[in-house]
């Protein structure tokens, strides 16, 4: 069973081959249908649009949907703008609370260079 590392490094691979088959200027569904595609050639489980149920004060009031969930232990949301604000760390953070999730991935597709467009959120629990 792999660790959350072990999947990050794999995710990394997935988006980098993307990148590299795409490039930047699509819409982030495409990049979501692509990563998905090159996540599952990696062997890992990947689901898009997961809903996990959001409560407020001990009462559900909705749910919240996650890009996707590697391995039902790692977030990745996807992002293709021209910039990312402070608002998109913020939410990735958020949605590890929510999950109680320890690992996510905020990737911008939209970047003259991936490598640039890739960032890791740890939740301190």
């Amino acid at each position: 069973m792999m660790d959350e590392n072990e999947i990050s490094y794999l995710i990394r691979g997935a988006i980098f081959n993307v990148y590299k088959n795409l490039g930047p200027g699509f819409l982030e569904s495409i990049y979501e249908l692509a990563l998905e595609f090159e996540l599952r050639e990696k062997g890992l489980k990947c689901e898009k649009q997961v809903s996990l149920p959001f409560y407020y004060r001990a009462t559900e009031l909705g749910v919240f949907r996650l890009d996707l969930l590697v391995n039902d232990k790692v977030i990745v949301e996807i992002k293709s703008v021209s910039e990312l604000m402070p608002i998109h760390h913020k939410q990735l953070i958020s949605y590890l609370k929510l999950s109680g999730l320890k690992l996510g991935i905020l990737v911008n597709f939209n970047v003259e260079n991936i490598s640039d467009g890739i960032f890791r959120k740890v939740n301190g629990l």
